[in-house]
């Protein structure tokens, strides 16, 4: 589970990497030149594949640095959930000490191979059509885009490159772009691909054969949605792009991708395979031609392995319970009528929720009637273990139960739940069927779009694109739709939309990696960081007895961590080239 750790490069070393002396650009030695490369077909071919490759791979362990999970792994002295937790996080043990390391030098790296690759295939004598060089630096620049909107989510604005880094750069001229101007640089990329025409040769939206994560015409919208959302949010915007730039880039992506094919995954499963649609979906193979899941946009993350090191104490071969859902997430899933279960809390640690009378919800059977995504995504006590023995074993998260809460095992839940989303309940040893995480689906293009259309037009106005015309309301409750629920009402104000809409992103995204940055760029960290709650359950004769608790204060939620810290050595190597700190605000130890 845990991921190898990321090396950072320092920037003498990124300048180095900038010229032309590394991997495929060789010295003249008799080996290769890049004139050769560029002159070859398969060669050049080859050195566009090697671009790819560079983004940090996402997986369900970041969840355990949000609201949405508490990590089992806390019980050792010195993890990096331990740490985290208890706020013992620098800007020298970052990278030991997150959910993805450091990922600065290994994006731009990715940077580099794409600049290096624009920068020779302008005069590059290889025989190919130009559609087809045109396709070429179109997924060039969509991959640079990519990489960019990843660091900007991590670091704030950075340095933009287009070019490729000679030995003789002057590293002093160099200074960190704002977030909303690497945005500008991102979306003139993603236009610049688009611009390319849509056909095979060029730069399309069919996924062909043997072209399984290429960049496509609808990862280059997915890019732009993703980062003009963020652009638009309280931590980053500086009036650059408003709610209404945002509504109209992320109508225009959302509408294209519907035009052209794109839709929610909406397969109705057999209940011995899975409990709805939201639940097949995530353990369904991303397929190169689409046959099956016209949702998925980008699958950057490889299959996980939930059932080991997310698993069950039952389940023979596990090594972790992992990242534990907390009461809080469980919390958030409405009843299945659209009504929330809880309103608030009298207290203020949670453990005493204010009953919401409307909705049904029952203290003594919390689990019964909820949103179907709860289902899907959370084990909790009494839950169906396997689904096609729907009379057969039963999951028990109660104390001494055989899948019993204990705040010493690292193979039994410390919430009192465990993950079920990505889970299929047939995997195991000799059965790896879990699936994995989505970098890009079209639910989350409802949702961005939801979310700056409310914001500009308010929650009932339709907003029009072309043909396409549709509300905030309409958006969000098309998403709903598809895992059952009922749309979001009429006539909600601003606020209460407001609510409701943050609510639903984080049910329909959870342990997506999207919550980590959501909190963070609605400046909200300091609210849902300080601390999260569980569930304990005894057995009290022939009843259960339901108590919640609290877990220590983290101590993660302070500003510093709206934001990671460049690798303190990088800084050092910074401040010796450009005589600028480049470190984020908070980290300067």
């Amino acid at each position: 589970m845990k991921r190898f750790k990321i090396l950072l490069m320092s920037l003498v070393t990124l300048a180095m990497l900038f010229s032309c002396n590394e991997q495929l650009d060789l010295p003249t030695d008799g080996r290769i030149t890049m004139d050769q490369v560029f002159s070859d077909y398969n060669r050049t071919r080859g050195y566009l594949n090697s671009c790819y490759g560079h983004l940090p791979a996402p997986y369900m362990d970041r969840a355990s640095f949000t609201d949405e999970a508490q990590d089992v792994d806390d019980i050792n002295p010195g993890s990096k959930f331990s740490n985290w937790y208890n706020g013992n996080v620098t800007a020298v043990n970052y990278p030991a000490n997150s959910a993805d390391g450091s990922p600065w030098g290994q994006l731009f790296e990715g940077i580099r191979k794409c600049n290096v690759f624009l920068e020779n295939i302008q005069t590059a004598t290889v025989r190919a059509s130009e559609e087809e060089k045109a396709g070429w630096v179109a997924q060039a620049r969509t991959l640079r885009a990519l990489y960019y909107l990843q660091l900007i989510k991590r670091y704030g604005g950075v340095p933009i490159f287009d070019k490729p880094l000679g030995t003789d750069h002057d590293f002093s001229q160099d200074r960190r772009a704002s977030f909303s101007e690497v945005v500008q640089f991102i979306l003139a990329d993603c236009d610049a691909a688009l611009a390319v025409p849509n056909t095979r040769e060029g730069f399309h939206w069919e996924i062909y054969d043997n072209q399984y994560g290429i960049m496509t015409r609808a990862v280059a919208y997915a890019i732009k949605s993703q980062a003009v959302t963020y652009a638009a949010s309280p931590l980053w915007s500086d009036g650059t792009f408003t709610w209404e730039d945002a509504t109209r880039i992320n109508a225009e992506a959302l509408s294209q991708c519907l035009a052209n094919d794109y839709q929610l995954f909406d397969e109705t499963p057999s209940p011995d395979i899975a409990q709805n649609a939201y639940a097949l979906y995530f353990f369904t193979s991303s397929n190169d031609q689409r046959a099956s899941d016209k949702e998925t946009i980008y699958q950057a993350g490889t299959q996980m392995a939930v059932w080991r090191d997310a698993g069950l104490p039952s389940n023979e071969g596990m090594v972790s319970a992992g990242p534990n859902p907390t009461q809080d997430l469980v919390d958030s899933y409405e009843m299945a009528n659209g009504e929330a279960p809880i309103t608030g809390y009298t207290d203020g640690n949670r453990l005493e929720p204010i009953i919401n009378p409307a909705s049904g919800y029952d203290p003594e059977n919390p689990y019964m009637g909820r949103d179907p995504r709860f289902y899907a995504s959370v084990y909790y006590n009494g839950a169906v273990r396997f689904l096609d023995q729907p009379d057969g074993k039963k999951v028990e998260t109660f104390v001494g139960g055989a899948e019993g809460i204990s705040a010493q095992d690292f193979q039994h839940t410390r919430t009192g739940y465990y993950l079920r989303k990505f889970n299929n309940f047939r995997s195991g040893v000799n059965n790896q069927a879990d699936g994995a995480i989505r970098l890009f689906r079209l639910a989350e293009l409802y949702l961005n779009f939801a979310e700056s259309a409310y914001q500009s037009a308010g929650p009932d106005v339709p907003v029009t694109a072309g043909d396409f015309s549709m509300s905030a309301r309409e958006a969000v409750s098309a998403v709903r739709a598809r895992a059952g629920m009922p749309p979001f009402p009429a006539g909600m104000s601003k606020e209460d939309f407001e609510i409701k809409y943050r609510n639903e992103r984080r049910v329909e995204l959870a342990f997506e990696e999207h919550r980590f940055f959501d909190v963070r760029r609605w400046k909200i960290l300091s609210e849902t960081g300080q601390f999260v709650t569980g569930m304990r359950i005894t057995q009290n004769g022939g009843a259960l007895d339901y108590e919640r608790f609290k877990f220590d204060n983290r101590g993660s939620s302070a500003d510093k961590f709206l934001m990671y810290p460049i690798d303190q050595a990088e800084v050092n190597k910074i401040v010796g080239l450009t005589g600028e700190n480049w470190q984020n605000p908070g980290w300067l130890d």
